[in-house]
């Protein structure tokens, strides 16, 4: 037989992996067992190439209540509360069914949080597709943003953000990354844990089908044209029904008898069962003939690895199973006694009287090999780094230029996409989509959590380790500019095969990136999701590690928009003083269509310091808004706070010293660590001082305008000393700014005919 058509290699296992399965039971397994140990032991479950790099991570700190090992991490607000959080990816099943794919994702990530005993209060999506001139990658984006909608909507969690992003390197697979954050009393946080011999094992939720068979092992293989064939490997959600499930698992935890949770996602029963039993250091038996079905002839290996959604594994004390079946037939929800705890350590499935597969929990969960495989710097790294700027031409109208990058697909508004979610269904959403990060209010309190959610894999594939630096710290840049305290990371790394050196080189740059900055900052992982296999006809996505960051404020009345509040106001610049650089610039992308260089410098103390000034001029009530330079530069950053001004404060008038290196260098590059902030005249001194406390360099630019136009000079030296010379770059209205801004997306998205 060849061994390609081996049934373990069919179920994506390799020959070792056969042999030491063979070796753990001390015989040949059944078709029941080799398949969960195919799903249990695939890439999506087991982390086989990732676990050695994730080791790195910092995952400890004063707030952390909760780290990586659970379905979600929780760190501590105070006052008794806890924020329970956390990032998942469906970027396989999104690129072969987008509407399920993404419903499904939302569906998955809160039924973590709820399992951690979390009332879910917000959710959060990051996405990438190819280039949006492509019809199928608009059908796609439609299919994705419809189906978290409608998810999310029918559950009645906002969703409060995310970011969107297009490139032609995700237009074989996209991505798709969602987020959700729960509160919870600190006494009431819950375990993934079975234990005590004896007690009982449940299953509530949907019947189990034949959907999403194979999911996980879906997950863990790369995307090519005969991908269509998997759609039946994509689950199909329901809402509603999960709506009933977190009110119903709300009820139960009050009621109390539960010794743990978990939620049916990769791997079905197999996987939520065998996890439990291996956090409790002890045996589980399940009898397939007491899962509730929806399809008839169900074979005992397909009730165990089914993905049907809307699904919960609950341990119950023996006695009180009672109580949790009237809990849910209160609220309309099937449930049935599927099994017990024992002491044996061994995962037995029977099906009536019969035992069809008995195996060691503990080979199932933790006994997969782990790979360091080789790591190779990838060759094209010094072809893009060794591009010639100066080969560009420099703009001669750089206000024509500005309107062309307000409108760029990757800066424009996403007000098409978020108008589409319900952001303040729960009455807690003091900040909205479209400022830096979402800011909401802690139900009761004045206290408040930012959460925002970032990526930038062109960084990243230009430089996976600084990218991945900046992807943490733009993250926390963003949830500062809102006025909150960075605390916390979540994060979902996505790439693509760990077996090819020069992926897997990427992937360990980008965790030492990751662990570089989260020390810096502050802000520990709490646990996240790793998917690889990111490629389509062997062509990977660019390395792309998503931060999900969550931040507290101490007085939610204490906050900033990126938007101008009043003429006359003064504009600063807080952070790097100077700046021109071009490498992975959507300047060089969508103006020149490059993406070469190096990713920007990345100074940690110096982020560390500006995030803490720009808190104190928040708190201290000096910031009268704030906005973190990013996509397109100082120039973007400043007509995006123009374009999202109160009434009477649209234009500003502000005058840019030349420095070292090309004037759109300065004016488009995405230098790092910066913040645009604005003041009161009367206040100019206080931030002065606030930011030479911090270390932090300040440069007032120029002030906010009532005329409605966006001015941008730019100051050259002259042969007389301490005189520069005026040259103005750009006078536009601010309504063509915005026009731009607004349409720009759908332009790309709804194309004439």
């Amino acid at each position: 037989m060849p061994a390609n058509s081996a049934p373990w290699a069919v179920l994506g296992l390799t020959e070792f992996e056969y042999e030491k399965i063979c070796s753990d039971l001390g015989q040949e397994p059944n078709e029941t067992v080799l398949r969960m140990y195919g799903v249990m032991w695939s890439e999506h479950c087991a982390y086989k190439h990732s676990k050695p790099a994730l080791r790195r991570l910092p995952t400890k700190g004063p707030h952390v209540l909760q780290g990586p090992g659970e379905n979600a991490g929780v760190v501590d607000l105070g006052d008794g509360l806890a924020l329970a959080f956390k990032i998942e990816s469906h970027n396989h099943p999104s690129a072969i069914e987008p509407f399920q794919g993404a419903a499904t994702a939302v569906g998955g990530i809160l039924r973590d949080v709820i399992a951690m005993g979390a009332r879910p209060i917000a959710l959060l999506d990051s996405l990438r597709f190819g280039w949006p001139d492509d019809p199928r990658q608009r059908y796609l984006l439609s299919g994705v943003v419809s189906g978290i909608g409608h998810y999310g909507n029918s559950m009645g969690i906002p969703t409060v953000g995310g970011e969107l992003y297009f490139d032609p390197a995700y237009s074989g697979n996209c991505l798709v990354n969602s987020m959700c954050v729960g509160l919870v009393r600190r006494d009431e946080i819950r375990r993934a844990t079975a234990s005590g011999a004896g007690n009982l094992l449940l299953v509530v939720g949907a019947r189990t089908g034949r959907d999403g068979i194979g999911g996980a092992s879906f997950a863990s293989q790369e995307l090519s044209e005969a991908s269509e064939e998997d759609r039946p490997a994509v689950q199909v959600g329901d809402p509603f029904l999960e709506k009933l499930l977190m009110e119903a698992m709300q009820e139960l935890f009050q009621a109390g008898g539960v010794v743990g949770v978990q939620d049916c996602g990769a791997g079905g029963l197999t996987s939520a069962c065998v996890e439990m039993a291996n956090r409790g250091g002890v045996g589980v038996e399940i009898d397939v003939l007491q899962v509730p079905r929806r399809e008839e002839g169900m074979l005992p290996w397909e009730v165990m690895l089914s993905e049907s959604q809307e699904r919960m594994v609950v341990c119950m004390e023996r006695g009180r199973e009672e109580e949790a079946f009237r809990i849910f037939r209160k609220w309309g929800l099937e449930a049935a006694v599927i099994g017990k705890v024992t002491e044996d350590g061994m995962l037995r499935i029977k099906e009536g009287e019969n035992v069809v597969a008995e195996v060691p929990v503990r080979s199932l969960a933790d006994g997969a090999p782990e790979y360091a495989p080789p790591a190779r710097e990838p060759e094209y790294l010094q072809q893009v780094r060794d591009f010639d700027f100066t080969s560009l031409p420099e703009p001669d109208d750089y206000g024509e230029v500005l309107k062309k990058l307000m409108s760029s697909p990757n800066i424009a508004s996403r007000k098409w996409v978020y108008s589409q979610y319900d952001h303040h269904i729960l009455l807690g959403t003091v900040v909205a989509p479209g400022g830096d990060a979402a800011l909401l209010r802690v139900p009761g309190m004045n206290q408040g959590i930012a959460v925002k959610i970032d990526g930038n894999g062109r960084y990243c594939y230009l430089n996976p380790r600084r990218g991945a630096a900046i992807a943490v710290a733009e993250a926390a840049r963003n949830v500062a500019c809102v006025g909150a305290k960075p605390q916390a990371i979540t994060n979902n790394l996505n790439f693509g095969n760990p077996e090819k050196p020069d992926v897997y080189w990427q992937f360990v740059e980008a965790i030492e990136g990751m662990s570089e900055a989260c020390r810096a900052l502050g802000t520990p992982v709490t646990g996240g999701n790793v998917s690889f296999y990111n490629e389509f006809e062997g062509q990977p996505v660019y390395p792309t590690p998503t931060i999900g960051m969550v931040g507290i404020s101490p007085n939610v009345e204490r906050h900033v928009t990126p938007g101008f509040k009043r003429a006359g106001d003064v504009i600063a610049l807080l952070g790097q003083p100077e700046g021109a650089h071009l490498g992975g610039s959507e300047y060089c992308w969508f103006i020149h269509g490059v993406v070469a260089g190096d990713a920007p410098e990345l100074d940690l103390d110096l982020e560390r310091r500006l995030q803490a000034c720009v808190l104190d001029a928040i708190h201290q009530g000096i910031a009268t808004a704030a906005h973190d330079v990013a996509e397109g530069g100082l120039a973007v950053a400043l007509a995006e706070m123009c374009v999202q001004a109160a009434a009477g404060a649209e234009g500003c008038l502000v005058s840019v010293p030349l420095g070292p290196g090309r004037v759109d260098g300065q004016l488009f590059g995405e230098t790092q660590s910066r913040i645009l902030v604005t003041a009161g005249r009367d206040d100019v001194e206080r931030l002065q001082a606030l930011a030479l406390a911090h270390g932090v360099p300040l440069r007032i630019l120029g002030e906010v305008a009532d005329d409605g136009r966006f001015r941008l000079d730019i100051l050259q030296p002259t042969r007389e000393e301490e005189k520069n010379q005026r040259r103005v770059l750009i006078d536009l209205p601010v309504e063509d700014l915005r026009r731009e801004w607004k349409e720009g997306l759908e332009r790309w998205l709804v194309p004439k005919s």
